[in-house]
């Protein structure tokens, strides 16, 4: 890592919460984290003297042990603090977030299908009698309870583009259920759990407790008073383009400036719902010299759809920045900007550094729009030409009277075009904009011969869709830890049986 990237970093560090100014991992130091974790209770158990059980149940029980676990690791992957997201970005975070959650709720069901298995195979009737009471015996109760909240967690977070409710009351909800999972299920674990009653297994499920209370105090108390603590405040709004509009905001009072590398994100809230669960992630257009930070929102929907409307004066809340959409995290010796719509924002915020820098480095950007009139900043786009050596292509599906650009989509021809002279093993490539095209542009990169790990990109979108070759990949690395949590399950039940 170079002298100024270490700088750059650690100034971004600087301006977390001091609580969570801590050193950021990377994927492989994360994935042995996250499975110490659940194999810890597992080995604890091992210690523990019970009843022999056949070795379904030990695998039933090794089950309940290890996705409890993870139930609470869940709280800290999704919950912005600087070690687990800083190295990884909010697109991979929150990737494993979701398919982590799949794998406990389906473990978690056969929980208590694994712990009679062995009388259902001798006898069906007494076996299923005995599921039965598992459901409906008030003692099991917290269990019942907390796989029903997680039932009802995970498959209203896989439908949440399609409820009817606002994205702040479908986040409260998730929250509130997130809660009731992990306070039942340490409640069922201490009070009928088979190895959870006394010794080091019952200290680890109340230092788990302990855990969860104060990661839950950090993120919507110390955050809630960081908010109010350091306003920032709405200095200008002003209209880009068709529904497009670009914030600048300031620090107020004695709040000091946000250090950050161009392309990061930050959470905004304003005004009086300056709390956590009303903030929405936008990438910062600025540079980082510049005081303050701008951003560029597109309205589509819920919150955006008002900020053409602040008023300027507005208190803001800023918690950040977050991700690892920079050029500094990733180097190369020439750069290939992509941006769809609203993902111009971090896009601007990249060039805009870059022209800031007078950076010598081959520049190439493109920019796909639905309509011209969508189309925003082209004159500081068009600008740049002057500072960089820099090519731009700027795309709309439809066109338009006097619109000189190209029509229609950014396809593979468009792409080569523009990589053109370019070496595609020293080109990196930033691309943030909708799902789909970030997929289709991500794999025709990979075909032109860049190397995966040069492209990198940010959507924002968390609901299921179509996925890029290099989310296949990400996919098959998180389904290996999946099944590095059954084999140590299978572990358990080895040594215990």
């Amino acid at each position: 890592m170079s002298v100024e990237r270490r700088e750059r970093t650690a100034l971004a560090r600087s301006k977390e919460p001091p609580i969570l100014a801590l050193p950021l991992l990377g994927g492989r130091a994360l994935a042995v984290l996250y499975l110490s974790a659940l194999f810890l209770p597992l080995a604890l158990a091992s210690l523990r003297q019970v009843a022999p059980l056949d070795p379904w149940e030990l695998a039933g029980a090794g089950a309940g042990l290890a996705l409890l676990t993870a139930i609470a690791v869940q709280f800290v992957t999704s919950g912005r603090f600087g070690p687990v997201s800083g190295r990884l970005g909010i697109d991979k975070i929150m990737a494993f977030h979701k398919i982590a959650a799949w794998w406990v709720l389906f473990g978690l069901l056969l929980h208590p299908v694994l712990y009679v298995l062995p009388t259902l195979l001798d006898d069906r009737a007494r076996g299923m009698d005995r599921l039965i009471a598992y459901y409906v015996l008030p003692h099991y109760r917290s269990g019942v309870i907390a796989i029903g909240a997680l039932a009802l967690l995970v498959i209203g977070s896989a439908l949440r583009e399609r409820l009817p409710v606002r994205y702040e009351v479908w986040r409260a909800s998730h929250v509130v259920l997130a809660v009731i999972v992990a306070g039942a299920g340490l409640h069922h674990a201490l009070t009928v759990g088979r190895f959870s009653a006394l010794g080091a297994i019952n200290t680890w499920w109340w230092a788990v407790a302990a855990t969860l209370a104060g990661v839950i105090a950090t993120l919507y108390g110390w955050r809630w008073l960081w908010l109010h603590l350091h306003p920032w405040r709405l200095k200008s709004v002003t209209k880009l383009a068709d529904r497009t509009w670009e914030l600048d905001i300031q620090p107020a009072g004695k709040t000091p400036d946000l250090r950050y590398e161009a392309g990061q994100f930050v959470w905004m809230t304003v005004g009086a719902r300056r709390f956590p669960l009303f903030d929405h992630p936008f990438s910062i257009a600025d540079i980082p010299s510049r005081r303050g930070i701008s951003l560029i929102i597109k309205e589509a929907g819920d919150f955006t759809d008002q900020v053409g409307r602040l008023a300027p004066g507005t208190l803001v809340g800023v918690d950040g920045p977050y991700g690892e959409f920079s050029l500094d995290s990733h180097p190369g010796k020439a750069v290939l900007l992509v941006a769809g719509g609203a993902g111009i924002g971090p896009i601007m915020g990249l060039l805009r550094e870059l022209v800031a820098r007078k950076d010598p480095r081959p520049v190439r950007l493109a920019y796909a729009v639905g309509q011209p009139s969508n189309l925003a900043c082209v004159g500081e786009i068009e600008a740049a030409k002057a500072v960089l050596d820099f090519e731009a292509m700027l795309i709309s599906e439809t066109g338009a009277e006097g619109f000189s650009g190209e029509t229609g989509w950014l396809d593979r021809p468009r792409l080569e075009r523009l990589l053109h002279g370019l070496a595609p093993n020293q080109t990196v490539a930033m691309i943030c904009g909708p799902g789909p095209m970030v997929v289709a542009v991500s794999d025709m990169l990979l075909e032109h011969g860049l190397p995966m790990e040069r492209i990198v990109y940010e959507r924002f979108d968390y609901a299921a869709g179509s996925a890029s070759r290099q989310d296949r990949k990400r996919f098959a690395q998180f389904l290996a830890v999946g099944a590095a949590v059954i084999a140590g399950i299978a572990g358990f039940v080895a040594v215990l049986a």
